[in-house]
């Protein structure tokens, strides 16, 4: 695929992290491979609380068609996004620590690829289960790879440096042993980004990984995804695979 001479390898650019995964999730396979494994643990969803909801993709699918449900999102792009589903949810706008959600409100709590479960995972679990009459679902990243950077994926590891442990193994570690989920299923799936140009893409990643504009890196990456991408009729396509586990616990 050329791509040269990289004019422009070294510009800033102007991509929205979250948007440009929440484009990718619409993209992707996630929601054909995740959605049926969630249903198979947690057949009756009834009133859905989706934490961190993102762009409402998963919550969407999910979600009791006979129920209200509500999202709790920080994102003003991303509560944009809730506002534009074919059936939007009730946002609460804000992160989960200070989210105004009544106690057992809703039957089915679902959170998907939180930082909190890196971070705090026995106390997000615990609000979790104040919120859920019946179930709380978490699907956590389950891959050895890269997790905090979208598209890192695609580049070597000397690049990103990123920590690539297994999401699960995180969060179980950050578990009390009486904590664990007793339900846990596993899913593959391909995490696919289609982007319109392959140099903005390059500069976002060479931006988030602090190279500064003269670094001779940055032509290197933007050879090294073109000679990934598949050309599209809407652009470059990046494909990715991921694996996720889905953890539940059912109240009580």
């Amino acid at each position: 695929m050329p791509i040269s001479p990289f004019p422009a390898a070294n510009r800033p650019s102007d991509i929205d992290p979250l948007e440009l995964y929440a484009a990718a999730i619409d993209t992707s396979d996630y929601i054909f491979r995740v959605a049926p494994q969630v249903r198979r643990l947690v057949p009756a969803i009834g009133r859905l609380l989706d934490v961190g909801a993102g762009g409402g993709q998963l919550g969407a699918a999910l979600r009791d068609r006979r129920e209200p449900w509500t999202a709790i999102e920080p994102s003003p792009a991303m509560r944009g996004r809730l506002a534009r589903l074919h059936m939007p949810p009730r946002v609460v706008a804000g992160r989960w620590e200070e989210a105004q959600v009544a106690s057992a409100a809703h039957d089915t709590v679902l959170a998907a690829t939180m930082p909190a479960f890196f971070d705090r995972p026995d106390a997000f679990l615990a609000r979790c289960r104040e919120w859920a009459r019946r179930a709380v679902v978490w699907v956590v990243p389950a891959h050895a790879g890269p997790r905090g950077l979208c598209f890192a994926g695609c580049l070597p590891s000397d690049w990103h440096r990123e920590d690539e442990t297994p999401g699960i193994d995180i969060t179980m570690r950050g578990l009390l042993p009486s904590s664990y989920p007793p339900h846990v299923a596993f899913t593959d799936w391909t995490f696919t980004g289609v982007v319109p140009d392959l140099l903005e893409l390059s500069a976002f990643l060479a931006g988030r990984l602090g190279w500064s504009p003269s670094d001779d890196r940055r032509a290197q990456m933007t050879a090294h995804l073109a000679r990934q991408a598949k050309r599209t009729g809407s652009g470059y396509r990046l494909d990715i695979p991921r694996r996720s586990a889905v953890l539940v616990w059912r109240q009580q």
